[in-house]
């Protein structure tokens, strides 16, 4: 999933990068709200961190704006805020969390993968095709009872192809919700990626679950 960060602290937002980056996730970072419109505009995310005092445009105006155009992404406020009438405030114009700071990065992680289910319309943090099983919570995987061990960027593939099983997805999607904005594009990386992950997932399987639409994409689906 691709994350966006717009906290005008540079230590505390460099922090953040490295822990959503560890765990697996492309992330975009900024300094001010108006650098995060501007990511906004350009690229979709999965969810949106927002410090509610930055420069330029505070965290508020930014949300604003992105609810007045109908964009529904998850945003989790990250404040030094820690009234009940700032929380209420923060809620009631859109946002989904309200994490005061300073704050646990388990914590965060833990209120990424809530939001980014609800947005989902999933109830659980498990999600499964066929005998393949990805757990967003543990951060594992199984199919047939056997663990399988994938890189960051594999577990990042699959969770979104996961997400979106019995859909084409295309080689542009995956760019823009796996690669941040470092990622030049152009090459073969992402057909690179996906031959690793079909021999992880499908090698040792009768049935193959990971699938090559020519001239389209890949669809993670159970044929009959």
């Amino acid at each position: 999933m691709r994350i966006l960060i717009a906290e005008d602290e540079q230590d505390l937002c460099r922090l953040i990068v490295q822990t959503l980056t560890r765990a697996g996730y492309s992330v975009d970072a900024c300094l001010d709200g108006e650098q995060a419109m501007d990511c906004l505009r350009c690229a979709t995310y999965d969810c949106v961190l927002l410090d509610v005092m930055m420069p330029r445009r505070d965290g508020h105006a930014v949300l604003r704006e992105m609810r007045a155009s109908g964009d529904r992404t998850p945003v989790i406020f990250l404040t030094a805020r820690d009234s009940i009438q700032d929380r209420i405030s923060g809620l009631d114009m859109g946002a989904d969390d309200y994490l005061v700071k300073p704050f646990d990065f388990d914590e965060l992680l833990a209120r990424i993968r809530a939001a980014t289910r609800k947005y989902g319309g999933e109830k659980s943090s498990v999600l499964t095709l066929a005998d393949l099983t990805l757990d967003t919570a543990a951060h594992t995987v199984t199919r047939g009872g056997k663990v399988i061990k994938l890189s960051a960027k594999e577990y990042a593939i699959l969770e979104y192809l996961m997400h979106h099983k019995e859909t084409v997805v295309s080689r542009e999607q995956l760019e823009n919700h796996i690669w941040n904005y470092d990622y030049a594009g152009g090459s073969n990386v992402v057909d690179v990626y996906m031959t690793y992950l079909r021999r992880k997932i499908d090698h040792d399987f009768d049935k193959k679950l990971l699938h090559t639409i020519r001239g389209a994409g890949w669809v993670l689906r159970e044929e009959a």
